[in-house]
Parts: structure tokens; sequence; C-alpha cells
């Protein structure tokens, strides 16, 4: 797992502005015909990453530039505090301009950058067409410089703001204890850890040349009077970094506007990403007003609309969908469904006659960022969906500029929609249905007490969420049944997960999609397919992402060996849309197919398959009554935790860990133990898209 996740929105140029020696890294992603929007620096002890949630969205709407500040990231790391007063960064703003040949833009800041973006608006009138300073904190405008001076040169204070603590030893207490006063706010575990591991990036000594340069830097008062262009001030009221009266003074001075934030603290970009998002881009839009032609029409006059997001991770949530979006068709003829998804999804939606919305193309991809944290048979999915936190902003943005048009949401685990709903109540415009299979973030045994703490703790957010703004959702809709829910706590001192999902959701009983052939049937299936009277068919699958591949090798070496001990053993190796299937050897008894849109019926018609721990290819097996081996992707708290004890409940299915996979005479005995083995598991219901249309319906 890399330290940092892949880019949501990769930049169109890179380079370095050199100025006096100092060369500085920035990023320009281009949008031609639009307002350029400086993303400046801010203190050297995080680099311009601390962006990423802003880039993405504002580079649809404008040309957008950042560069990483002296002292951070990419860029030379000079010596001594005369090299950090505020003059020179904003020197360097100018020199950026330059090299990226942006001749005006907007210049938003955070924290420190506001004194820069004021000097460069006063010096360069011409070249700063706005100015958003975002947790500005420039001491120096409330009087408070004199006080952080003495707290910063004094010896053995034991304050945590003071050159000699950094210097001597102290510097990494520093980080955590400074880090866990930007985010005051509860549940921001993420952004904490990113903030002390960008710190760790800086040595101690460039750190205190910066605060001395900072220090050493004159008043901007003076210079906040002679700003002309138009300024924006955003300050949480919660800030523990610099107070508000920080922003309240500056926006006095310089005629802004100002929005103050209650609750919140000094890293808003970060813990206030879709707010900051959008009062960033009404500010821009203001500044340089464009005509837009709009189409609208009354409601009364159309027929109803719903807007389906379906998880992009795998394909089994399309199937379901499709299955239940048939069947609120039924109740509801006239009404109009588009689909926001990603690939692979959007090709098995695409094959149904379904239409997509064009804002799809918008989405950030999440198979490949999960494919990028994957290792060998190993997904901590947990991680990974923390690792995402841009990726779900930027989507959640794209969410946010369509659905206005429609009368009915429904999110299947689309976790952006809920989670930044419930975030931003006031963006609600429609009725919002939430769907999903499981309730629960679960730790992992081997990760010991920081996994059991951050997963509690998000947990207790959603919990809160609920308790708090229970109008977000509409429906709550669990594809499943009780029983179906773990029989374990949120965390320690948190209520029961099952009770509390009985309490909160309705259920559906599981969706399939599809019917489960009857023997006549499946007969019928095995000779369209090809499979001899007197051959067994093995299929092997792994979903719709790559993350399997290491599994598909595993079996294909073991085929030899199978087929040894099983005669007629035929093997049908499944790769899914993410896997290129020449990339895997082709042995005797071995077909290698790619994407099966009609993947379900050829397990059905299997005398055994080889899955990893994915719940809708389980259940599919399951409701065919066909024997399977399922493998866990290690680290997959929901296939280790929540599948397994649905599994069980069904009897359906042996569970083999990816250890025993890796001998290949274990998996090849196993595969002859199981295949043809006779059945009976608990029936699966074939209502469940019915019921959970009938839930839906109601809304629209």
């Amino acid at each position: 797992m890399t330290a940092e996740p892949r880019p949501v929105r990769e930049p169109d140029q890179t380079g370095f502005a050199e100025r006096a020696g100092v060369r500085l890294a920035f990023k320009v992603y281009d949008n031609p015909g639009r307002p350029t929007v400086l993303l400046m620096p801010t203190w050297s002890i995080v680099p311009s990453l601390f962006w990423k949630a802003q880039v993405p969205y504002l580079a649809r709407h404008f040309r957008v530039v950042t560069f990483d500040g002296r002292g951070s990231g990419e860029s030379s790391r000079p010596a001594g505090p005369e090299s950090y007063v505020d003059s020179e960064y904003a020197a360097d703003a100018i020199a950026v301009m330059d090299a990226t040949r942006t001749s005006q833009a907007v210049l938003v800041s955070l924290s420190r950058g506001d004194a820069w973006s004021v000097l460069v608006a006063v010096g360069h009138p011409d070249r700063v067409t706005g100015i958003v300073a975002v947790a500005p904190a420039s001491a120096s405008l409330i009087g408070t410089l004199g006080q952080e001076k003495q707290a910063w040169e004094s010896i053995g204070s034991g304050a945590q703001y003071n050159r000699h603590h950094w210097l001597h030893g102290g510097y990494d207490e520093f980080v955590d204890w400074f880090f866990a006063r930007m985010f005051p706010e509860p549940h921001s575990t993420k952004q904490i850890e990113d903030g002390v591991r960008w710190a760790h990036q800086i040595e101690p000594a460039t750190m205190a040349d910066t605060t001395d340069g900072r220090l050493g830097s004159e008043s901007i008062e003076d210079a906040c009077r002679e700003v002309r262009c138009p300024v924006l001030v955003i300050h949480g009221t919660d800030d523990r970094v610099r107070p508000h009266a920080i922003g309240e003074r500056l926006a006095e001075l310089t005629g802004g506007s100002l929005v103050l934030v209650d609750g919140s603290g000094h890293g808003l970009p970060a813990r206030d990403p879709v707010r900051i998002n959008l009062l960033v881009k009404e500010f821009v839009d203001r500044v340089h007003p464009a005509a837009r032609r709009t189409r609208q029409s009354r409601a009364i006059s159309r027929p109803p609309r719903a807007l389906y997001l379906s998880s992009p991770i795998g394909l089994g949530h399309a199937r379901r969908d499709l299955a239940i979006a048939s069947e609120l068709r039924k109740l509801r003829p006239n009404l109009e469904i588009d689909w926001l998804a990603q690939h692979p999804v959007t090709e098995m939606l695409g094959r149904a006659g379904e239409r997509i919305h064009p804002a799809s193309a918008w989405l950030a991809t999440e198979s490949a960022h999960v494919e990028d944290d994957a290792g060998e048979h190993d997904l901590h999915v947990f991680e990974t969906f923390r690792r995402l936190d841009a990726v779900l902003v930027h989507n959640f943005m794209v969410f946010d500029e369509v659905a206005a048009q429609y009368d009915l949401v429904i999110g299947d685990e689309a976790w952006e929609v809920d989670h930044f709903l419930h975030e931003n109540p006031r963006l609600k415009r429609s009725a919002f249905a939430w769907l999903t299979d499981f309730v629960g973030w679960l730790p992992m045994p081997d990760g010991g007490a920081r996994e059991e703490r951050l997963t509690a703790d998000y947990n207790l957010e959603m919990i809160e969420q609920r308790a708090r703004l229970r109008r977000v959702r509409d429906r709550s809709v669990f594809v499943g049944n009780p029983d179906d829910v773990v029989p374990l706590p949120f965390g320690d001192g948190l209520p029961g997960i099952r009770e509390w999902t009985e309490q909160n959701f309705d259920f559906s009983g599981y969706v399939t999609g599809f019917d489960p052939p009857d023997e006549a049937e499946r007969e019928a299936l095995r000779r369209r397919i090809g499979v001899r009277p007197d051959e067994r068919l093995c299929v092997v699958t792994v979903g719709g992402s790559a993350v399997g591949e290491s599994l598909l090798r595993r079996v294909l070496d073991a085929v030899p060996s199978a087929r040894k001990l099983v005669p007629g053993l035929r093997f049908l190796v499944v790769t899914g849309p993410r896997i290129d299937p020449s990339s895997l050897t082709r042995d005797p008894g071995v077909e290698v197919r790619g994407y099966l849109p009609d993947l379900h019926r050829y397990l059905g018609a299997c005398d055994l398959a080889v899955v990893q721990g994915g719940l809708t290819t389980c259940m599919e097996l399951t409701a065919a009554r066909r024997p399977f081996l399922f493998v866990p992707l290690r680290h997959h708290f929901e296939q280790n935790f929540h599948v397994r004890h649905r599994l069980a409940r069904y009897g359906a299915g042996r569970c083999i860990t990816y250890e025993d996979v890796a001998d290949r005479e274990v998996l090849a005995a196993a595969i002859a133990e199981e295949i043809g083995r006779e059945t009976d598991y608990r029936p699966v219901e074939n209502d469940g898209a019915a019921k959970a249309a009938a839930l839906l319906a109601d809304l629209l």
C-alpha cells in the first residue's frame, strides 16, 4: 500500500518555477477558457496535497494551479529564517504564475496563506481578481504576535509551540498535538493522520526557520486596507489554532464578506470539503460571471424521476439493482430512471438497455484505487475506504450537481452520498433511500487496538448521524433478513449491530436478480454451454475487480492435480472486466473467458464453483443450490465476518483460506471432495426485489 493514493485527477502540466535559487514545484489542471484558481500553499508543515479534496471539483469548472510552498513537498528547503518571511512567499506566487503563464487568478488560501495572498493582491493588483481566505492566521491583525514570539523563544516553558522543544526531541509530540488542535471536530481521525504523515516529511529545523520567518515578518494590516479585489473570508468558530477574530478583522480591513462556520476548526478544506468547494465555486462565479442557459420543467407536468446509484465495487450490486428497478417500474409504470455509475457497472447497465446519466463520465474510479491497495489476495478494505476520501468527495460533488432533477435518489451502498448528505443536510433536495447488505465496520484480529478504535469511531459517527438527522434518509433498506446481520457490537460500549439495524432499517430479504434454475433448466443450460454428460464443470470467478487475479492463478496451478483426482473435470475461468484473459495460462481442460454478463447462468449449471468471498456470487450459488469453495480476501472484514456469517446461516459453501489455496494439492483435494456434493441449503427467497421496490415506491 503506497503512502499516497493515486490522485483523483492527474495534472495536465507539472514543473518547477525557480526564483533566487529556490525551486517551486507546481501542477496545472487545464480548463481552456475558464478563470484560473491558484490554490496557495500554507505553512510548510503540509504540502499542496492538502487541497486534494478541492482540486478535482474546482478543476472541472476552472483552470487550477497548485504549488508546494518553499520548505514543503517537492519544493526546495532553503535554510535560515530570512528565506521564509511573508514577502518571499508572495514573490514565489508571482513566479509560479509567470511559469504557468497565468495572467490573472483568484487566490485561495488556508491559514498562513492569507498574508501571502494579500501581499500579492496589493503588489500586483492587475493579476489578482479575488481572494478566498480560509481560517486566516495573521495574528498581527489582532495584536497577539508579541505573545507568540515570547512563547516561541522561551526555554523550559513546556509550550508545544516552541523552538527549543522542536529542536531537542519534541517535534513528534508537537505534531500530534498540533493536528489534534487543527481538527477538533469528532471523527477526524483520517484528517489528523494525513497531517501527521505530511509533517514528518519536514525536518524540525526547517519548521523552526519557517516560524522564525513568520514571526519576523511585517504586519499586513496596512496592506489589507489597500486590497481592491473582492474578498471572501471563511473561519470556523471552534478554530483552536487561530481564533476567528482574525478572520473577522481581515474581512473588516479588506471590505470582504465573512462566513463563520459554527463548530468547525482550522482545517476546513479537509474536514468540511463540500462546504468549502461550494463556497469557492460560488465566489469565483460571482467574480467571473458567465452566461448560462438552463432548461426547467414544472414537476407536475413531467413523469416522476429517480436517480439510481449502484456501487462500483464488483458487479453484484448492479444485478440486484436492475431487478429492483424492474419491480419498481411495475409499481410506477411512468417512472423514469437514470443511473449514475462507474465502469464496470455501466457495461452491465448498458447491456440491459438502461439510461446512464452523462455525468457518470465525471466520476472518479474507485475500482482502480482498490486494486492499487490490494496485495496478493489481500485487501484491507477498511483502510482502503479511508484512503478513498478524496475520491468520495469528488464523486459526491458530481452527484450534487445532478441530484436536483430527481424526485427520488436510490443509493445502493453509495457511501459518499449518504455520508456527505448527513454532513450537509441542506443539500438534500429529494427523497433519499439507502440500500446495503451489511452494517458495521469491524476490525480484523491483527489490527490491534488501533483498528478497534478506528472502526468503532466510524460506527459511532454513523450512529450519531442517524440519531441527529433521521430526515436525511427517507428509507433504509437492508438487503437481507434480521438474522443475516452479525450479532456483534459496533465497538466497545456501543450498541449491538443486529439490534440497532432492526431499529433503523426495513428488511427486503435477499435480492438475487434472477430465478434459480430447476434441474431440467440446469441440464438445458449445461447442454447450451457445451458441457458433455461425462464432464464435470468447475467455474472459477473472482468478481468485477482485478483483486482476485492471484486466486485465479492459484487455481490454475492446481488444475493438473485436480483433473487427476476427478475424471472428466473441466474448468471455466472467468476473469471479469478488469483482468485480461490472455494474461492467464491455458492448460488442457481449461477455458478462460473475460466478462460474462450471464455469469449467474454458468454458476447455476456448474458442478462446483471456486470463488472469492463476495456476497453476491456466494448467494447466487446458494440460491442455485450449487456446491462451492469460497476464499475470503485477507483483511477484508466484510467477506470474513458479514458474508461468512450469512453463509453459515444458509448452511452454504465451504470456506478455505488463501494459505490452503497456495498448496495446489490441498486445493485439488478440496475440489475433489466438494464437486457434485448434494446440498441442503436454506432456501433463498425470490421476492426480495419486489419487497425492496414496494419500500421505494412509497417515496414517489
